[in-house]
């Protein structure tokens, strides 16, 4: 007697057991599938390139091309849309929230400005996710490199327990985060992508000590990518 199966679709984010050719089973997770990750970029600032710009072993070489997307979850979404900011100090210009509205064009309007010395913006998700990849808009009104800057990932609101560093390259220490590794960039408007590592946790923090044009800090947007 011959015997008729049917399987039925799967939804994009569900479990399913299938049976290989041996007749093992093995688990499939559509969710699992990754594509690059796809960024929605400001329009580039009209301002030139300065004929002058810093250069040496600590910064990466100016350019015009963005570095290759990472590779993300088809489901993930920028779950820092939105949500609550804080900062080290009061800004001075624009307000914390404006650094997860979505918004991160080359406007005066459009930036978060806060006093010289290390500081630093931090990002409450609501709970934990599990981190695949953060984009960040420091300034790029002008080509600039900003310096030490820091991105940490924790669970703790206050930093002081269970955190995880997901670039550093604040290489002398001198904002007192421990030595980072990490070169130093320049900003453009297709911002820079820092791997998630898979890091479980709630608060994103984010750490700048002015640029090479300025002792200002200043901040655009923040984007935060994980399964919702």
């Amino acid at each position: 007697m011959k015997m008729k199966y049917k399987i039925k679709s799967l939804s994009i984010v569900g479990l399913a057991m299938l049976a290989t050719a041996s007749g093992a089973f093995i688990t499939v997770n559509a969710a699992d599938a990754k594509k690059p990750l796809a960024l929605s970029f400001p329009a580039p600032t009209l301002k030139g390139t300065p004929e002058t710009l810093p250069g040496g072993p600590n910064i990466e070489p100016n350019s015009d091309t963005p570095k290759p997307a990472p590779l993300v979850g088809a489901g993930v979404k920028n779950v820092a849309l939105g949500k609550e900011v804080k900062t080290s100090v009061n800004p001075f210009t624009g307000e914390a929230s404006q650094l997860t509205d979505g918004k991160k064009e080359a406007f005066d309007y459009d930036t978060v400005e806060m006093k010289k010395g290390t500081q630093w913006v931090q990002v409450d998700l609501g709970k934990s996710f599990t981190l695949e990849a953060i984009a960040l808009w420091h300034d790029h009104r002008y080509i600039q490199v900003m310096h030490d800057v820091v991105l940490l990932a924790s669970d703790d609101p206050e930093f002081k327990t269970g955190v995880t560093t997901l670039f550093n390259n604040d290489t002398d220490n001198t904002s007192g985060l421990g030595v980072g590794k990490d070169r130093e960039y320049f900003e453009r408007h297709y911002g820079r992508v820092f791997d998630g590592k898979n890091t479980k946790a709630r608060y994103i923090r984010g750490y700048t000590k002015g640029s090479h044009l300025s002792a200002l800090n200043c901040w655009q947007e923040i984007e935060v990518y994980a399964m919702p």
